[in-house]
């Protein structure tokens, strides 16, 4: 980096901590007026119930046990689910359950574990409405097996949603081993979350990099779940599939904007990514906000944090600075604080 790239670079940092901070006296002020305060629904959110037997602990390196631990008693633990949702200062949260966390050094679960967690979380939804909705969880790669639960659960439990993994071994959401549950998806107009995961081969080669190359990875296959939709045409084949992508798949969502310039993967590719992708805001950052309102529109943006990956305090102060520095009007405001996501559940 040259010196005058790196001044270049500390200008824009610069300003971007201005207008951050002059957005927060701005939300400050509008809060002042009495301006309403947003009804925030946080769509990123992870719960696995205290029966099960958790083992993401046993592939923790010694240095992160710690953090491995406290993070488990949290995602098992009802009181610090619903007590988060009063911490965080918002309505509430769309909850679901990675079996990540309960595979084997396979990569296999328990046998009828996806029936069970879905049976279990339909009944701590029920317990908790307007404050917990859940999202089915489904193996994407099993083909009609995945559609048929996917099917009970939203028919029969009343699942608002479907959680998946962005791949499976060699396999990439897209394949024609999930094509019946993405069908099934949009037939039962539910949403399709599509989460990262850690792939071996990607981990392997940047953990050595640090926390963030371990994040690279993970958002990496999120990337490749999105191209692999775009370019091998889930989203033609199935026109009325709605997918929720995370902030970590923003990469993809950018090359599918062509960066601006309309010379995407395909020529259509922005067009189908602003009809059929949403994002999640994890991280909150006004930067990337303003990102993702410019490539998808307001309308498919979505609140989400990753609780409790990320355990996000003051969660309406930050997205009121966010808003306030992208220049967002107030019902561009609510769509993604809550809107958006209750739409896409069918709550309104």
């Amino acid at each position: 980096m040259t010196a005058a790239s790196d001044a270049s670079r500390r200008e824009f940092l610069g300003a971007l901590g201005v207008g951050v901070a002059a957005a927060g006296s701005l939300a400050t002020e509008a809060t002042a007026q009495g301006a309403a305060p947003l009804k925030i629904v946080d769509f990123h959110n992870h719960y696995m119930g205290p029966s099960w037997t958790l083992t993401n602990l046993a592939k923790a390196p010694p240095a992160a046990r710690p953090a491995v631990e406290a993070l488990n008693r949290n995602l098992q633990s009802q009181e610090a689910l619903l007590s988060s949702v009063e911490t965080a200062g918002i309505a509430a949260r769309v909850i679901n359950t990675p079996t990540a966390f309960i595979e084997d050094a396979d990569g296999k679960i328990p046998p009828g574990a996806i029936e069970r967690i879905n049976d279990q979380m339909a009944e701590l939804a029920g317990k908790h409405p307007g404050k917990l909705y859940g999202l089915a969880t489904v193996n994407a790669f099993s083909g009609d097996t995945g559609a048929r639960e996917l099917t009970r659960a939203v028919n029969e439990l009343k699942l608002r949603g479907v959680f998946v993994e962005s791949a499976k071994r060699d396999l990439v959401l897209g394949a024609k081993e999930s094509r019946p549950t993405l069908a099934a998806a949009a037939t039962l107009g539910v949403p399709v979350f599509v989460h990262p995961l850690t792939d071996p081969a990607l981990h392997k080669r940047f953990s050595s990099t640090g926390r963030m190359g371990v994040r690279l990875a993970r958002g990496t296959i999120n990337n490749a779940a999105l191209i692999s939709m775009l370019e091998g045409g889930t989203f033609d084949e199935i026109p009325k599939l709605q997918v929720v992508m995370t902030t970590l798949a923003m990469g993809g969502i950018l090359l599918a904007g062509g960066f601006g310039d309309g010379s995407g993967i395909r020529s259509d590719a922005p067009a189908l990514t602003r009809r059929h992708v949403y994002v999640d805001t994890m991280g909150i950052h006004p930067a990337v906000v303003r990102c993702a309102v410019d490539l998808l529109g307001a309308d498919h943006v979505l609140m989400g944090t990753d609780w409790p990956i990320m355990v996000e305090k003051s969660v309406p102060e930050r997205l009121q600075k966010a808003f306030a520095h992208c220049g967002l009007t107030a019902a561009e405001q609510q769509m993604i604080a809550s809107g958006n996501t209750l739409k896409l559940l069918g709550v309104a």
